[in-house]
């Protein structure tokens, strides 16, 4: 067996409307479906990228890190113009951002979702780990935009 890509994400989320509404208005995913309980997005790549399914309720307050889900990386361009940008919309929207990162391969801001699943946004700036894979392992430095 050999998995080709990651096919889809599915959160459980407290309330759909406030999740859905930050998928589709604040990170621009295409909405392809939802109904009373669940909300479908893809970027057309695949029939669905994105799963939301209400359960309500209140995420435990745990002591980080906890086995389970760290975060999703979505890359969102190229260039840091478009980081920028991203930084820009996020700011202008009340998001708070959490981190960033130079990852040698990438460059990250980090934000959280409404049910505080951390979200990674993220630009390819350098492909040379197809020739050398030890690139993505180099250690975090300061992003400067």
């Amino acid at each position: 067996m050999k998995i080709h890509e990651l096919g889809h994400v599915v959160f459980y989320v407290k309330n759909l409307k406030n999740s859905a509404d930050f998928y589709k208005n604040i990170l621009g995913f295409n909405e392809i479906h939802r109904d009373t309980h669940t909300a479908m997005f893809s970027s057309g790549r695949t029939h669905h990228e994105f799963f939301l399914i209400e359960v309500g309720g209140e995420k435990e307050d745990k002591e980080f890190p906890v086995p389970g889900l760290y975060h999703i990386g979505f890359k969102i361009g190229n260039s840091d113009d478009e980081l920028r940008q991203a930084m820009k919309e996020l700011e202008e929207n009340k998001i708070l951002i959490t981190g960033t990162g130079d990852h040698t391969v990438t460059h990250s801001l980090y934000i959280l979702d409404p049910d505080r699943n951390e979200i990674e946004l993220y630009i390819d700036v350098d492909d040379e780990w197809k020739k050398d894979p030890t690139k993505i392992v180099i250690s975090t430095k300061a992003l400067y935009l």
